[in-house]
C-alpha cells in the first residue's frame, strides 16, 4: 500500500505540480481555448509565481511523486480555488477530498463567505468542489460556485 501525504508545496516542486496538472487536464484539452489551457496548465515559472500569493497543497505518493494538487487564495470574503487536479491513475481514491480539507480549513478560518472555482462545465474538479462546499457549510445563495466555459 502506497502512503499518500497531503502537505503544502515547496517552490522547487513546481515542475512536479505542472506534470500533475498536465496529466489530469490533457484529456480535457479540447474543452479549452489554447490560452485557457495554458492558464490551467501553466509553465513551471508561472506556478512558482502563483506560489508567492496562493497556498498550494500537494498529494505525494510515497516520498516523491506528486499525484494531486490544489491551490487557494483569499480575496476579502471570497476564497478562490484553482489548479485542482489528480493524476488519472490516482483518481477515485479520495485524494481530491483529502486535498480539499486543508483548503476548506484555510478558507473558513480566513472568514470566507464565498467560494469560487473557474472551470469548464464537465471538469472533475467542479464536482469535487461542490462536495467540498457542502462539507464546509457553503450552501447555495450567498455562497456560490462560478464555472466558466473556456
Amino acid at each position: 500500500m502506497v502512503i499518500i501525504t497531503i502537505r503544502k508545496a515547496r517552490v522547487q516542486e513546481a515542475g512536479g505540480i505542472r506534470r500533475c496538472l498536465t496529466s489530469a487536464f490533457e484529456p480535457f484539452r479540447f474543452q479549452y481555448t489554447r490560452g485557457a489551457f495554458e492558464d490551467t496548465v501553466p509553465t513551471v515559472e508561472a506556478i512558482q509565481e502563483r506560489m508567492a500569493y496562493m497556498t498550494v497543497y500537494i498529494a505525494v505518493a510515497g516520498t516523491r511523486e506528486i499525484v494531486g494538487t490544489v491551490a487557494c487564495e483569499v480575496e476579502g470574503v471570497e476564497g478562490h480555488v484553482r489548479g485542482m487536479a489528480v493524476q488519472p491513475p490516482w483518481q477515485g481514491h479520495g485524494i481530491a477530498d483529502r486535498l480539499l480539507r486543508p483548503v476548506e480549513n484555510d478558507l473558513v478560518a480566513a472568514g470566507c463567505t464565498r467560494l469560487t472555482l473557474n472551470t469548464t462545465e464537465h471538469a472533475p474538479a467542479r464536482d469535487q468542489l461542490l462536495s467540498a462546499k457542502r462539507l464546509c457549510g457553503f450552501g447555495e445563495g450567498d455562497r456560490f460556485l462560478r464555472h466558466a466555459s473556456v
